[in-house]
């Protein structure tokens, strides 16, 4: 394989970083290993943010994603440590993770993790006629 999985993620620089917009990615893809019982656990990731200085490049996201493949993990933990990995990469005006996990013994887990600058204001949204 050309590619390997890898915890290393890289940005680049934000085009606009005097503006703020946002940026949505969503991984359908994503596994993890239960930590209790080593079956895998399927979860769509839905991550969007406000850059500020640097933006995640995607490739490198796409393998740090795939680097959770055999980690075991609660879906707790794994989702705040890709929030606080992400954070660190490109620390970002807003940040939120969220984890919808598979349905596993009839029960579906979804967490949601955020992080927000301490300088940042949301902006007061536009309602349109």
């Amino acid at each position: 394989m050309s590619s390997q999985a890898s915890k290393q993620l890289e940005t680049f620089e934000n085009p606009q970083p005097g503006r703020d917009y946002s940026i949505h990615i969503s991984v359908p893809e994503f596994t993890c290993l239960c930590p209790k019982t080593g079956q895998p656990d399927f979860a769509t990731i839905d991550l969007s943010y406000v850059p500020d200085q640097s933006c995640i490049e995607l490739k490198a996201l796409k393998m740090y994603i795939w680097s959770f493949r055999d980690q075991g993990a609660f879906h707790e933990a794994v989702t705040n440590q890709m929030l606080d990995d992400l954070v660190k990469a490109c620390a970002p005006r807003f940040m939120r993770v969220r984890a919808e996990f598979n349905v596993r013994g009839g029960i579906y887990t979804t967490v949601v993790a955020e992080h927000r600058a301490d300088n940042w204001q949301s902006p007061t949204p536009v309602t349109l006629p």
